[in-house]
């Protein structure tokens, strides 16, 4: 039977290089979540299912509507970027990035475990950031925020983790995508040099040791916060 795949921020660059990689199996029916930008992933519509969602606004229950509670696998790589500064931030603003990065995810999460204990399997993917190491960059304190409140991972998955349910979080290092591009004042060769492999990662190095993670190569890894950020 095939495996049902949800990947949150589907969009993404990271996201459609997974995409991909869970399509050239056989055994998975890919579900690519994205808010706006659909150009990118308009060429996967007649492979995966795409759902539109905006993840900030306040109706929980009208998201939730939106997704099923039948997925085997989750991935959410949600990355809004609000722009904002440790100076800028205020409550408002931070609601929205903690409630689109992190919150509302944790709720499409919540409603497919009672599937995957019934199922005896599941793997939910988390993503973090290599700058919550550093406290966030100038432009990206909330976002670095949400993305270490990512990195708690709930003591209820030790209880499933014998149920062949796993939990993990990566934490991502610096990689070419248009997210940082997006970032202003953002020097990404001055950044690079101070990453210890020297190099930015691909969205496809990336989107490689996810794949490994979440799919039924990963028999033993689970409640873990795993780095794959170049030795930073």
């Amino acid at each position: 039977m095939k495996k049902n795949v949800l990947i949150l921020g589907g969009s993404s660059d990271i996201g459609i290089e997974l995409a991909r990689m869970f399509l050239d199996e056989e055994n998975y029916n890919v579900n690519l979540h994205y808010n706006s930008n659909l150009k990118d992933i308009k060429n996967l519509e007649h492979k995966c299912k795409l759902i539109k969602a905006d993840l900030s606004i306040s109706n929980d229950k009208k998201i939730l509507k939106k997704f099923n509670n039948n997925y085997d696998i989750i991935i959410n790589l949600v990355g809004y970027i609000s722009g904002k500064s440790f100076e800028q931030f205020s409550t408002k603003s931070i609601e929205k990035t903690l409630r689109t990065n992190s919150f509302v995810p944790m709720l499409i999460i919540k409603k497919s475990l009672k599937q995957m204990i019934k199922k005896k399997w599941g793997r939910v993917v988390n993503s973090s950031s290599i700058g919550v190491k550093f406290g966030g960059g100038s432009q990206t304190f909330e976002y670095s925020l949400s993305k270490h409140l990512n990195e708690f991972i709930p003591s209820y998955f030790k209880k499933v983790a014998d149920k062949n349910v796993f939990y993990n979080t990566v934490k991502i290092g610096l990689t070419n995508t248009k997210i940082h591009k997006k970032i202003p004042n953002k020097n990404l060769i001055k950044r690079t040099k101070l990453i210890p492999i020297k190099k930015m990662a691909k969205p496809k190095d990336i989107a490689n040791y996810i794949f490994y993670i979440a799919s039924n190569k990963n028999q033993f890894i689970t409640n873990e916060v795993i780095n794959i950020a170049g030795g930073e």
